[in-house]
């Protein structure tokens, strides 16, 4: 590759939105913005998140936006060949990435084990699975990461500078400045993370960057418009009201970053306003418990009202009937259960985790209902039940979907068309900005997004492909 021009190549999330990965390349530097896994169909995953495409030891050091394990899963594999650079990420992103790599490898290591049972039963098809990474390499990752507060300036390579704005997505999550000097060539690159809402419960607004000439965006919501936030509460309420009218159980796969975390408060807000009847509530997610911990540890990453309940001593996640649940043996005795309940479980796509084994139970009753609070990427079992399929895999196996399924995509912490498009209307405002690329999105609506941008008067507005190298500068 020609080193005369600074270039970004894009290596994941392009025209897709799981596997964020962007490599910046100048004469003197390289460096990595986000190292997620991709998410997707499972052979097809398997074989992407175990080949990086990218010389793990050319890389000068990692910028991470923020801990979602599309943007940070796949950094134990970096470090498990050969990369002996520095991760730099906000010091929430920091506290979160311990526990939430942690998790990913005992996720990985206990579906294979579960997996491999069924290969060897001969009760699935296929070839015994093995963990993509170990604890070991989890720690190789964490040993490299460095954390450096919002708005605070560190050259992170030979002339790389980097610097972190609140991105408002989840906790610690941060737009990326670099300013880029390659010889007498000077560039400000911006890359958004996942930009978050404006005007949601827990976190800030998201920071307009200065002086932005190259911005690569998400653009995951790029061709649709969110419900209210105050609606969806209503709709949540109605959704568990018919689902203890038929005597079921409410199954919600969460994220255990943020996600668990809001819907945990919306839930606080229906019992103390009595929309909802006292019915016992389940975080079955070891992490959500220990991410909602990192959460008290952070309160510079709240917005006021936020800060001021725990200030008060009134946790806006705890509830009088809400339990977490830690153990195996309790999770799958809430399984068992025929009680009409409330299950916030992991993970938030159905592809792993404790979620699995609660669908596996409930999915055939026409009963239960699954409430999905958060984007699907294609081929996952999530976007399989907002398709609205009758039937669908779980663990290898076909089963009729009977349950009902209820979309609220109002909860997404994904800004939508109206706050991206303000987004970089306030940006250009506040520089010169000549390049945008769009990124973490599928297709279509990256197509949209972008006519809309231009229509805004946006210019150089690409949609790079998975490998396409961007040239920064270059009209």
């Amino acid at each position: 590759m020609l080193r005369d021009h600074m270039k970004i190549e894009f290596l994941g999330a392009a025209q897709t939105v799981t596997g964020s990965m962007h490599l910046l390349r100048t004469a003197r530097a390289t460096v990595l913005l986000d190292c997620g896994l991709f998410q997707g169909r499972r052979q097809e995953a398997r074989e992407r998140n175990r080949t990086l495409p990218l010389a793990p030891r050319d890389v000068d050091a990692v910028v991470l936006s923020h801990a979602h394990i599309d943007h940070s899963g796949a950094l134990p594999v970096l470090a498990a060949h050969g990369f002996r650079g520095t991760i730099y990420c906000t010091p929430a992103t920091r506290d979160l990435c311990a526990v939430m790599l942690e998790d990913a490898a005992h996720i990985q290591e206990s579906d294979a084990r579960y997996v491999n049972k069924l290969v060897d039963r001969g009760e699935l098809l296929g070839e015994r699975v093995e963990p993509l990474y170990t604890m070991n390499d989890v720690v190789r990752a964490l040993e490299a990461m460095v954390a450096v507060p919002y708005h605070r300036g560190v050259e992170i390579a030979p002339g790389v500078r980097l610097t972190l704005l609140d991105a408002g997505h989840v906790l610690g999550s941060a737009i990326v400045v670099l300013d880029v000097q390659d010889g007498a060539r000077h560039r400000r690159v911006v890359f958004t993370g996942d930009l978050g809402r404006i005007g949601t419960p827990i976190l800030r607004d998201p920071e307009i960057p200065e002086g932005t000439e190259t911005l690569i965006m998400e653009s995951t919501y790029g061709d649709r418009l969110h419900p209210p936030r105050a609606t969806m509460n209503d709709a949540l309420a109605d959704v568990i009201v018919e689902a203890h009218a038929r005597g079921g159980k409410v199954i919600i796969p969460t994220f255990a970053l943020e996600r668990a975390q809001e819907v945990i408060l919306a839930l606080k807000q229906l019992r103390a306003a009595v929309r909802i009847p006292s019915l016992p509530i389940y975080v079955d997610s070891p992490l959500a418990v220990k991410v909602t911990q990192v959460f008290r540890m952070h309160p510079e990453c709240f917005d006021p009202e936020t800060r001021a309940l725990f200030v008060g001593d009134d946790s806006p996640f705890d509830i009088d009937t809400l339990t977490y649940v830690s153990s195996v043996e309790d999770s799958k005795s809430v399984s068992r259960s025929d009680e009409s309940a409330i299950i916030l479980a992991g993970s938030g796509m159905c592809e792993s985790g404790r979620v699995v084994h609660h669908l596996r139970a409930t999915i055939e009753n026409e009963k239960n209902t699954v409430v999905i609070v958060g984007y699907q990427a294609q081929h996952t079992l999530g976007r399989r039940l907002v398709e609205g399929r009758s039937r669908v895999k779980l663990f290898g196996v076909e089963r009729d979907r009977r349950c009902q399924v209820s979309v609220l995509n109002g909860f997404s912490a994904h800004a939508d068309q109206s706050e991206l498009l303000r987004f970089v209307e306030q940006t250009r405002a506040s520089g010169r900005v000549e390049q945008i690329a769009l990124v973490h999105g599928d297709l279509p609506a990256q197509r949209v997004l972008r006519e809309a941008l231009l229509a805004q008067g946006a210019p150089d507005v690409q949609i790079p492909a998975r490998g396409e190298i961007l040239t920064l500068g270059a009209q």
